[in-house]
């Protein structure tokens, strides 16, 4: 029996996985305000716990990506999110901020994984023409997870305790994990999977992907060229954002616009359900620059990001409106303008990078990118005490243009075209 388009069905069981993933991580900051009062832990506490998160996950991203590199994404992936499960879970028997900032660094450390996992898999299982939309389709998994927090916690804690939502957010990871390991495999060994198809994804892919004599570069290599450095530094300079949305909208809107624990349920998830749209919209809008601006597909990622990053001024004028309402709408196309580049910045790592580098340079990315959060947090920790939330969120706009100005300076196409061109005749696959 073969399945048709199993392509798009591999994509969705990645994102499922990144939905528990992000769900994971957002758990906390929706929890926080009962939290922190159960635990009697201060603001600049809770920002120790979410820089101790991202720290374990900056710097294991690396590690994660070579390891995804090594022993391949199926059984790497899974290992991985068996981990973040547990670790999720774990954080139930929190006692206090240091236990708490102990159990989600272990989490961070787990997790890390994820997007190199996802990036990997998409490179295995889609031509490079079709690589930016389905990266835009499994990164719906980092807004849904975070969309699905907020009620997930506000249903723990009028039915239970927060405890609750560790734990079953913990229980879903686990079984994702048996689901992976009972239906991935790789294009080349999916039985359920058409000779039409097989070789329309081989054939689309570029010799990176394809050519087993292309060597993998060592990581001081790779660190030290041009190539990493044009996504690693609009990786730190865009990351911050969607880090202070993850761990400070819940927050924000109690603390500055007076919503009570039913509006957060009700409206924290919104600028997340938008992001899913910048993710999916993201996807499509390269092919359709490509296509209609007569540009490269390279160039096509640029245009993308740039894109997302001028999208950016509307989150940061949220300090000029009163109306919470208002306030949520621009934090809603913060979060489209934010997934909206970030995709665009996957899908021009899988253009530079080679099969056995992919997850390797998309985890030192990940690494910059959260180290430069982490900074941050640490830094909005305390400012914001001081300077309020709104001109932080300037900031985070002046750091995604000054990141675009980096990718269309630095980013540089390889040249590296698929074995057969994209106007090429091809087997027809839907």
């Amino acid at each position: 029996m073969k399945v048709k388009g199993i392509r798009w069905w591999m994509v969705s069981l990645v994102a499922a996985g990144l939905i528990i993933n992000y769900l994971a991580r957002n758990t906390l900051s929706v929890a926080a305000p009962t939290l922190m009062k159960d635990l009697d832990i201060s603001t600049l506490q809770y920002s120790h716990i979410v820089v101790a998160w991202q720290l374990s996950y900056a710097f294991m991203q690396p590690v994660a990506g070579y390891l995804l590199d090594a022993i391949g994404t199926k059984i790497g992936f899974a290992a991985f999110a068996v981990a973040w499960s547990l670790a999720c879970a774990a954080a139930a028997w929190a006692t206090g901020w240091r236990s708490l900032a102990f159990f989600r660094g272990l989490l961070g450390i787990a997790e890390a994984a994820g997007i190199p996992a996802g990036v990997k898999a998409t490179t295995e299982w889609f031509p490079a023409k079709e690589r930016s939309v389905a990266i835009g389709w499994f990164n719906i998994g980092s807004s849904v997870g975070a969309l699905l927090a907020p009620p997930l916690v506000v249903w723990a804690l009028l039915h239970g305790q927060w405890q609750w939502a560790f734990l079953i957010v913990g229980g879903l990871g686990l079984a994702w994990s048996a689901v992976w390991m009972l239906l991935y495999k790789h294009p080349r060994h999916q039985k359920l999977l058409s000779d039409v198809e097989r070789d329309y994804i081989l054939s689309g892919q570029e010799a990176q992907f394809t050519d087993s004599s292309v060597a993998k570069r060592k990581w001081t290599e790779m660190l030290g060229s041009r190539d990493f450095w044009a996504i690693g530094v609009p990786r730190i300079l865009s990351e911050p954002a969607w880090q202070t949305f993850n761990a400070w909208i819940p927050l924000y809107m109690m603390t500055e616009r007076h919503m009570n624990l039913k509006d957060v349920a009700l409206f924290a998830w919104m600028p997340f359900l938008a992001a899913d749209i910048g993710c999916v919209l993201g996807g499509y809008l390269s092919p359709f620059f490509h296509k209609y601006a007569k540009v490269s597909l390279f160039t096509s990622r640029k245009m993308v990001f740039v894109f997302g990053a001028l999208c950016m001024i509307a989150p940061a004028s949220v300090g000029l409106v009163a109306g919470p309402y208002v306030a949520i709408a621009l934090l809603c196309i913060g979060g489209f303008a934010h997934q909206t580049l970030s995709g665009a910045l996957y899908a021009i790592t899988s253009d530079i990078f080679g099969k056995n580098e992919v997850a390797t340079a998309t985890g030192m990315g990940g690494m910059a990118g959260y180290l430069g959060a982490a900074a941050f947090t640490a830094l909005f920790g305390v400012l914001v005490t001081q300077v309020g939330y709104s001109p932080l969120f300037v900031v985070l706009a002046v750091f995604d243009l000054i990141a675009a100005v980096v990718v269309c300076v630095l980013a540089r196409d390889r040249d590296r075209t698929p074995l057969q061109h994209f106007g090429a005749a091809s087997p027809a696959i839907k």
